[in-house]
């Protein structure tokens, strides 16, 4: 088996070959620089570039190749995404992103969305929840994933007074504990919001994570009928997620082609500072090497440690909050079995309860998810990945490559009754990948907008702010986009 290595800021097949780095020169017309290329700060340089030809656009990315978490990789010969694989579709930004990208006619949805809980060492049928609230508590007694005491527990949402946050924020797993109790929490509020954020349930916000759960609050004095009313409204016939035939990875490239954005990798912004007759200057490159560059408006494009570096002087105050968001770290490891030795499986996947100290937080059956992977393969070979890594469980991911995939193979061997070898395996890390949204976060994002304000021609966007979906994202670009056009719009200030 030849073992395939990743990390975050390693080769991107598709990425590699958009554009040529060169040095930025300051055009006399105006210029916005963005700063970092990943989905948000794509987003960003598109949504300029579209609303303002004019302007010119520069992204700065520090790695050799742009897309962030959206990434492809090449395993037992296929070429797959080893980041990010699915894209919310009941949000319109990352569809309506791609279609404007050219990949249009190559959406497509999930063969396949039935998944499983590998729960008390059995794979039981996830029960019909939203973000874990049970809607339907028959149906939660027959997928046996609760026991006894915990029905007779979740039962007492529908006599509990109503639940009000009255304003106040509250952990998610806290606000769900109170109506249905600790079992519901730890068995599908935790490995649900697990494969999301790699975070804790009873530290992440209600408000800024799961506002649909908050807003169900007010609908129902009973949580398990407003949920159930929330899964049966419009869009409940409209598929969940989308992905792309041949990768989410594909986005990136596709973005920056279609945009005409003008790219540099390997160009590590280290300092930002204003000028004083307007606009900014950026110190870009090696500390050896460096060299300046000049721009009338700046997209901060990047996660909250170097966001924070970069403001620590211009706008020290959101500097500060930024710092304050902790990041998990996690690995996904893509395994390539020949067809013949792959032993049957049910669904697109299992989730996995931290309760039951696994190593593997959730397995996708790719080739069963994505009709496109399947095929890929070839009728020979079957794609699949594990997601490892919690937040504050780092250690877990301490070892070589060689050794994750024997974690990951080991626990497949207990949840699926897997006995043979992989034919090829990759690993790919995204150290530091997934931020934190700690009770409070809405306040903290909007202290750092208001700070960042402050300073005309500055924005901010990515995964540390409105969500750490594709669309989340998308949209955060676009937003720090609208405010730096609103500024380069605006009259200059008379001196």
């Amino acid at each position: 088996m030849a073992l395939g290595r990743g990390r975050a800021g390693a080769g991107s097949p598709a990425a590699r070959q958009v554009w040529d780095s060169g040095h930025v020169e300051k055009t006399e017309r105006p210029t916005v620089a963005v700063v970092g290329g990943g989905i948000a700060g794509l987003a960003a340089a598109a949504r300029v570039r579209a609303e303002r030809p004019d302007v010119d656009v520069v992204l700065l990315e520090s790695s050799p190749d742009i897309g962030g978490k959206l990434r492809l990789g090449e395993v037992g010969g296929v070429v797959v995404d080893v980041g990010a694989e699915a894209m919310l579709n009941r949000r319109p930004e990352a569809v309506e992103l791609t279609q404007a990208s050219g990949l249009g006619d190559a959406i497509v949805h999930p063969a396949t969305t039935a998944a499983n809980l590998w729960s008390r060492g059995e794979l039981l049928p996830m029960p019909r929840t939203l973000m874990g609230i049970p809607t339907d508590l028959k149906g939660l007694a027959d997928s046996k994933v609760i026991s006894k005491a915990g029905l007779a527990r979740a039962a007492m949402d529908a006599v509990l007074p109503a639940s009000s946050l009255d304003g106040r924020d509250a952990s998610i797993g806290g606000l769900v504990e109170e109506r249905f109790g600790k079992e519901v929490v730890d068995r599908l509020v935790e490995p649900l919001l697990g494969g999301v954020y790699a975070g804790h349930a009873r530290e992440i916000s209600a408000r800024a994570a799961v506002p649909q759960v908050v807003a169900l609050l007010d609908r129902d004095r009973s949580l398990t009928k407003a949920a159930a009313r929330a899964m049966s409204g419009p869009a409940s016939d409209t598929p969940i997620f989308a992905g792309i035939t041949g990768g989410v990875g594909r986005l990136p490239a596709a973005v920056v082609t279609s945009s005409g954005t003008r790219v540099e990798t390997d160009a590590t912004v280290r300092d930002l500072a204003r000028r004083s007759e307007g606009g900014w200057t950026l110190v870009v490159g090696s500390t050896r090497e460096p060299r300046l560059v000049q721009a009338d408006a700046v997209v901060l494009a990047v996660p909250a440690p170097p966001a924070a570096r970069l403001l620590s002087d211009v706008a020290p105050a959101a500097a500060l909050e930024l710092a304050r968001i902790e990041y998990a770290s996690v690995a996904v490891v893509t395994l390539a079995f020949r067809l013949r030795d792959f032993p049957e499986v049910a669904g697109s996947g299992f989730l996995v309860p931290p309760v039951d100290k696994r190593a593997v937080k959730a397995a996708t059956f790719s080739f069963a998810k994505w009709d496109w992977v399947r095929d890929a393969g070839g009728g020979e070979l079957l794609l699949m990945r594990c997601s490892l890594g919690r937040h504050r469980e780092e250690h877990q991911l301490q070892r070589p490559d060689e050794e994750l995939v024997e974690v990951a193979l080991h626990d497949l061997a207990d949840a699926i009754g897997l006995s043979v070898r992989p034919v090829d395996a990759h690993v790919q890390r995204w150290g530091g990948g997934l931020p934190q949204y700690a009770v409070g976060h809405l306040q903290r994002v909007a202290a750092i907008r208001a700070d960042v304000a402050r300073q005309p021609g500055l924005a901010v966007c990515g995964a540390a702010y409105d969500g750490v979906g594709i669309p989340a994202c998308i949209a955060s670009g676009r937003r720090a986009a609208d405010e730096v056009l609103a500024a380069l719009a605006a009259p200059a200030p008379e001196r």
